[in-house]
């Protein structure tokens, strides 16, 4: 891989901005996402702003309960009264609490925080588990939750500073880790991603998904995992990976279980959905949903993936998570007997349509990219996002450079 290793620290703004929006509400900030995606590093990056802005450092309480010298106080009681004898009535403190899931009954150690005026909370976690029902109905309207994905490619282009040809870059992205260790990894030694990969996936699968739901049959999970990674951008349902799966195989495996699984991979942020949305019906459908990958580079070590196979599909994973990063939910989208690639139905109630291909210098493969569109009555955006050079604006379509579309910072 190009480049050469940089020391600087990969500053996560688009996560920062909100961070800083959220300081001294009264709310607690939730960060979510798959380990090793940034989440500490996130908050020790707004810990250096704070004090740099002024907060003592008395002020703020920093625990990581994945260290060693943190197990004492995995008894809620045991730390909630360390914190609260660190806290003074008079100044606002800053409490950082890292993997806080790890904590017993770490509910009533967030919710008895929260209730001190002069606490500002801020906590991460792996694992969905961290908002289940519990704690989501004990903390029903007092949380954000602020969900971190490995880096985008805007900040893959900020690892890689020296290449300054980005559609060289891309074509490096769409096939690479975008972890950040792993991308800091790939420019001393590529050699060693694949481990590093390895190790994220197998605590993953055993730490997060076989220990918490106690699963003894590993090897259905991970063809169950397989499928759905060879499949990123396909419909899929629990039936139809069933059916193939069971396929030519001694051990079945039922379609209920497959369910579970997929439920749990997504408690565990590895895959996301994206659920089908009937456009003109304006309603989600219970069939068939699309699943993209946490990481292109998780593809390396579970498939027989090849560099540069399957752009398309890749391409569309891509997509999928910047549109996620931008705010506002992500589906699939159904237009009578049309495919849209994705529906965003924005916070402000404001909406867009996305088509993704790889090209469409290619006249039939154009007209099946636009003709998804022609039916669509309202009048939000339609973006056709290509690897093509040309910017244009087609029967009110806006056809956009997919590499421009990524670095140009979102409004």
């Amino acid at each position: 891989m190009s480049g050469t290793r940089q020391k600087k620290m990969i500053s996560r703004e688009t996560y920062l901005q909100k961070l800083r929006r959220l300081k001294d509400q009264n709310i607690i900030k939730v960060v979510t996402g798959i380990r090793r995606s940034g989440k500490s590093t996130l908050l020790e990056s707004f810990k250096s702003e704070l004090i740099k802005s002024g907060v003592a450092k008395k002020n703020i309480v920093f625990l990581n309960f994945e260290e060693r010298e943190n197990l004492h106080l995995t008894e809620w009681t045991t730390l909630y009264d360390e914190i609260i004898k660190t806290v003074s009535s008079d100044k606002k403190h800053y409490i950082f609490l890292d993997e806080v899931q790890l904590v017993n009954d770490f509910e009533k150690l967030v919710n008895g925080l929260f209730r001190k005026k002069n606490i500002d909370l801020y906590v991460t976690g792996s694992n969905a588990y961290l908002l289940s029902s519990e704690l989501a109905t004990l903390l029903t309207g007092r949380y954000i939750a602020i969900n971190i994905q490995p880096y985008s490619f805007s900040e893959y282009a900020l690892a890689y500073s020296k290449e300054k040809n980005t559609d060289r870059l891309f074509r490096q992205y769409i096939n690479a880790s975008s972890f950040p260790e792993a991308v800091t990894l790939a420019q001393s030694d590529e050699n060693l991603v694949n481990d590093y990969l390895q190790s994220i996936y197998d605590t993953v699968i055993i730490k997060d998904i076989a220990e918490r739901y106690k699963l003894r049959n590993l090897h259905n999970l991970h063809r169950v995992i397989s499928f759905v990674f060879d499949s990123v951008g396909s419909y899929v349902s629990p039936t139809n990976i069933a059916v193939a799966l069971n396929k030519n195989s001694k051990k079945t495996i039922s379609h209920n279980t497959i369910s579970k699984y997929l439920d749990f991979l997504t408690n565990s942020y590895i895959i996301y959905p994206a659920p089908r949305y009937d456009i003109k019906g304006k309603e989600l459908l219970t069939t068939n949903q699309k699943y993209y990958l946490v990481d292109l580079g998780l593809k390396n070590i579970t498939t027989t993936n090849k560099y540069d196979a399957d752009l398309g599909r890749k391409l569309e994973n891509i997509v999928f998570f910047e549109l996620l990063r931008r705010g506002g939910k992500v589906y699939a989208g159904k237009n009578n007997d049309k495919e849209i690639d994705f529906v965003v139905q924005k916070p402000n109630n404001e909406r867009e349509y996305y088509q993704v291909a790889f090209t469409v210098t290619d006249e039939k493969t154009y007209e099946r990219e636009i003709s998804a569109f022609k039916n669509i009555k309202d009048n939000y955006p339609k973006y056709l996002l290509t690897l093509d050079f040309d910017n244009t604006s087609i029967e009110g379509i806006q056809k956009i450079n997919v590499v421009d579309w990524l670095l140009k910072i979102a409004k």
